[in-house]
């Protein structure tokens, strides 16, 4: 006697099914997701570029 679902039939199955799952979450639509805020990268300076302790120190060391 065999059985009447196979292994072959149970994994036809299967894939069909998980296809399905895929085809579903595909075509949900999706919010359109809030704009990041922009963040200065940089805190800004009140006169522009300033010479700091460690930019001269690290000028010194270049200098050979």
């Amino acid at each position: 006697m065999k059985p009447t679902a196979s292994r072959r039939t149970f994994f036809g199955a299967l894939g069909a099914a998980a296809s399905l799952a895929a085809v579903a979450v595909a075509r949900k639509p999706v919010a359109p997701a809030a704009p990041a805020p922009i963040a200065s990268a940089m805190p800004a300076a009140k006169d522009g570029y300033q010479l700091s302790e460690h930019v001269k120190r690290y000028y010194r060391s270049t200098v050979a």
